[in-house]
């Protein structure tokens, strides 16, 4: 567990925070005050975790301490699933999620995971900022999950294989990890390559066994994960912009009083744009170390690739929802 600390975070008046799931007085490690276990997947160095660094200390700052957010990374607390389902029964914690996952609850929310729907940090941004979207954050409330931010950001995903890759043809029959979601097999298939769900714990050894051929994945996972041991090559299609979301319960968020929730929404946003800018950052370093230890990256030309991801659209009737939210968003 850590309790962090803040580095700094400029204002945002963004509409797509909820609340958090919370704990009463005298439930919080140190026996009194508010306290919500934050849990991610992420490893402790990853900089995505920076961010929840700067959400807890920025809470706890404008609460005159009443409010502690415990970091729990590395799967501390279980699997993503698990903390959902603790969070679904009123436990305070709070989870790192993805569209995928709460796709589950409300389909079109997967949109955010399929290949090319965004490009960039401000595409995500004006994605989950449409009135098509926030929509269906409502549907999620009915649902028990409140979404503290949807803005959490993660970089580009690539793959990385032994094999030379420049268009879809080149990824038929090679295995490739990706998570084991609906969203993610398709869209990953649409792509060329034969998808398997997999444990990210795992991958590293399956591509040294020869069991996967490759993945796909950002920088901010591979370079910790030391993947040009095991691979070759990254092609660079930044097929994905991996936006993340921060869930909590609704039992648990209406325990806690307006002005909290109010103070733990905005300042969730407003990490989670912070971080962005040190992810974005980090990409560039990651790759750079990378390539030092011998990774090839091969630049491609990405429109093979997006003309091939409509089948996925398709396949998972969000050919609609998509051309709607492009519209809001004024992307052609």
């Amino acid at each position: 567990m850590r309790t962090f600390t803040r580095r700094g975070a400029m204002a945002l008046g963004a509409s797509v925070a909820g609340a958090a799931a919370l704990a009463a007085c005298g439930e919080g490690s140190g026996g009194s005050g508010i306290e919500l276990r934050m849990s991610t997947q992420q490893t402790e160095g990853a900089p995505i975790v920076g961010g929840f660094e700067a959400w807890g200390e920025a809470v706890s700052s404008r609460t005159d301490g009443e409010v502690t957010i415990d970091i729990f990374p590395s799967a501390q607390l279980g699997s993503d699933e698990d903390v959902i389902e603790q969070a679904l029964n009123g436990v305070n914690v709070a989870v790192l999620t993805d569209g995928a996952a709460m796709g589950n609850y409300v389909k079109e929310l997967g949109i955010t995971n399929m290949p090319y729907i965004t490009d960039d940090y401000d595409d995500v941004v004006a994605l989950v900022g449409t009135d098509s979207f926030q929509e269906l954050d409502a549907q999620l409330r009915e649902q028990g999950i409140r979404i503290l931010a949807y803005n959490w950001y993660d970089g580009p995903r690539n793959f990385y294989t032994n094999k030379d890759i420049a268009t879809p043809a080149d990824l038929n029959g090679q295995r490739i990890r990706t998570a084991g979601a609906p969203v993610w097999q398709e869209g990953i298939a649409s792509l060329g390559a034969t998808p398997i769900a997999m444990p990210w714990g795992e991958a590293y050894n399956a591509l040294q066994s020869g069991a996967l051929d490759g993945v796909e994945v950002q920088a901010g996972s591979a370079y910790p994960a030391s993947l040009w041991e095991v691979t070759s090559t990254m092609t660079r299609t930044s097929h994905i912009q991996l936006a993340n979301f921060i869930l909590v319960g609704e039992t648990w968020a209406s325990t806690v009083p307006e002005d909290i929730l109010q103070i733990i929404a905005e300042e969730c946003v407003t990490a989670a744009t912070d971080n962005a800018q040190d992810v974005i950052a980090s990409v560039e370093e990651f790759e750079s170390l990378m390539v030092e230890e011998g990774l090839v990256i091969n630049e491609i030309d990405d429109q093979p690739f997006r003309e091939a991801s409509e089948v996925a659209y398709e396949k998972l009737e969000f050919v609609e929802f998509r051309d709607a939210v492009w519209s809001e968003m004024g992307k052609a």
